[in-house]
């Protein structure tokens, strides 16, 4: 039975956020019909002067982000904002995102980039900072004008960082509206703008109820699932470097990348020795009752991390949990028997604490991957820590992950920022995690690319085709006549013919800006000289209204794109009827150069 509860009504801020939804998408569509006629230059000229407007404010942001949201740590946010800028900068420079952008001359294909429009940008507040700096680069540098929906808690710190960028975008060239950001934030403002028919594309980053919401709007959407991602050491890795890679990638802003590691996997020869390590490294193995206490604080009833515990320290969290570490504890690690609900620590937990499990053999250990990821990381990231060239390609080969990382931290391999992937902090989860595409999202996945195919071999044709034979000139017009002969007639006559059989479906011949046929005008009072009422003048016929209108001005019916075009060579407007037909292209236009009025508009 379906749902009639009542739904609560807006809040007067929901309203407001709503509308500036709106009001910014609307900015950024006219934004993009400029942008998109840039040139390669002009592109990278604005990129080049944002990284280098951005950079220098690094630590500056990253103070911003610790203070307002409470989460991570102020060093690794700094690196995140040099990463989000400097090296993502480094990597889309060389990269053709106007006109031609590649030659196949061996299949005769000519690829032609094409913005996809406008893209609704959602921020977390996990990553606030880097990400919008991330999303607003790969977004101009596909020539696409970015709206920015902060989440609530990042308002500040993402607002401050999106002015930056606006700002030395402008100084370089940009049109105003391509960089644009909500400040009144509410989750119906957020879903009001991944609706808007201006948006194209959207990239969302946040949780899972929130990517849903950007694969129902109904438009194109990059989404990212949970992490959970696995680490497993095989018996002949480099184990202290391993270690070491699987705490640095654990601690790395407080385990705040979905990408970081959040369980340990171990050979069981290696099992001691790895404690031994993880305890050398500032690791904590907690007791039983001790990983029951914490679990019970750390995870909510619905399997998910505790908001209050996101990005804190080990050190907070331990005390939170009534738990007593040696000084230099900096990652808590349970010993767990299994995954699922059952074991609420084998959920990603997006703060320094690991679980750990043993296993007998790389079979053993792969199958315990697999759960792991199965329980909240499919498609996303895991690693493996092994010198077994076999054992590494069994891995990539076989686990549901779309990066495996190869001895190296999870939450820095995966972004690009210790390996050669794509550098990127949207990150797809493929198939696996319900996600349209498995890469790092870089501005390749915000064009559309045209192509030119020319002929590289004959079609065949079959033997009763004959070619067509030449001909001078067309032969004139031939229609049945009345009797069922046909006959020759005029151009004129043909034409009379054309608008009779219009009218006949409701068309009109005149008031069209371009001469198209417009819809018939609805039958009207008899107002003729008989029943004593003067006629009005006809719609279309130029007579100006009341109010004093000029005769240059005529009311239309109907307008196309190339109406819209003639108008503003001429330096004219076009008056529209109050039904008047409108296509989407000519609208767009004509609503950026201020072409239409109403004909029931008075000066």
């Amino acid at each position: 039975m379906a749902d009639t509860a009542p739904r609560p009504a807006p809040s007067d801020r929901d309203l407001a956020s709503q509308l500036e939804a709106r009001t910014l998408a609307r900015r950024a569509r006219a934004a993009q019909l400029v942008l998109g006629e840039f040139g390669q230059e002009q592109i990278d000229a604005i990129v080049d002067a944002m990284v280098a407007a951005i950079v220098p404010e690094a630590e500056r942001l990253a103070r911003l982000a610790v203070d307002e949201t409470g989460y991570g740590v102020v060093a690794d946010k700094i690196q995140k904002n040099r990463f989000a800028s400097a090296r993502v900068h480094e990597f889309i420079r060389p990269l053709r995102t106007v006109g031609v952008i590649a030659r196949h001359d061996d299949r005769k294909v000519v690829e032609i980039a094409e913005p996809f429009g406008v893209v609704a940008a959602i921020i977390p507040s996990t990553n606030p900072t880097s990400t919008a700096i991330y999303k607003v680069l790969i977004a101009i540098k596909a020539r696409c004008a970015i709206v920015l929906s902060p989440h609530p808690a990042a308002v500040r710190c993402i607002t401050e960082t999106a002015r930056i960028l606006d700002e030395a975008a402008r100084r370089a060239g940009a049109p105003e509206g391509a960089i644009s950001w909500m400040t009144t934030v509410t989750l119906e403002g957020t879903q009001e703008l991944m609706r808007q028919r201006e948006v194209a594309v959207i990239l969302a980053t946040g949780g899972m109820g929130l990517v849903r919401a950007a694969y129902s709007a109904g438009k194109p959407a990059y989404g990212v699932g949970p992490g959970n991602a696995p680490a497993f050491i095989e018996r002949t890795a480099d184990l202290p470097k391993a270690v070491a890679d699987i705490v640095t990638g654990k601690t790395f802003d407080n385990g705040l990348l979905c990408s970081s590691e959040n369980s340990v996997v171990v050979d069981r020869p290696l099992a001691d020795a790895a404690r031994r390590q993880f305890v050398a490294e500032g690791g904590y193995f907690l007791s039983k009752p001790e990983a029951e206490a914490l679990a019970r604080l750390l995870v909510t009833p619905q399997r998910l991390p505790n908001p209050a515990l996101v990005g804190k320290s080990a050190r907070v969290i331990a005390e939170a949990a009534g738990i007593r570490v040696p000084d230099g504890t900096i990652v808590l690690l349970a010993e767990l028997e299994g995954v699922g609900r059952d074991f609420p620590l084998s959920i990603e937990k997006l703060c320094p604490v690991l679980s750990f499990y043993v296993v007998d053999g790389w079979q053993e250990g792969c199958e315990r991957c697999k759960q792991i990821l199965k329980y909240g990381g499919m498609g996303h990231t895991m690693s493996i820590h092994s010198r077994d060239e076999h054992v590494i390609l069994e891995f990539g080969l076989h686990k549901p992950a779309y990066r495996v990382i190869v001895n190296s931290p999870t939450s820095h391999g995966s972004i690009g920022l210790t390996t050669g992937l794509d550098p990127a902090l949207t990150l797809g989860c493929g198939g696996f995690g319900g996600n349209i595409t498995s890469d790092n999202i870089s501005p390749r996945h915000l064009l559309n690319i045209k192509r030119l195919a020319y002929e590289v071999r004959p079609a065949v044709r079959r033997p009763t085709e004959r070619p067509a034979r030449p001909m001078e000139a067309a032969p004139p017009a031939v229609l049945p006549a009345a009797g069922g002969h046909a006959h020759d007639i005029s151009r004129g006559e043909l034409s009379a013919r054309v608008a009779s059989f219009l009218a006949s479906k409701g068309f009109a011949g005149a008031g069209s800006a371009s001469g198209a046929p417009r819809p018939a005008a609805p039958a009207q009072p008899d107002t003729s000289p008989a029943a004593g009422t003067p006629p009005p003048p006809a719609p279309g016929d130029g007579t100006p209204p009341p109010g004093g209108r000029g005769a240059d001005i005529t009311t239309v019916d109907f307008v196309a794109e190339e109406d819209v075009r003639a108008a503003l060579k001429a330096g004219r407007k076009i008056r529209l009827a109050p039904r008047a037909i409108v296509t989407p292209a000519a609208r767009d236009l004509a609503e950026t150069h201020g072409v239409f009025e109403r004909a029931d508009e008075r000066r």
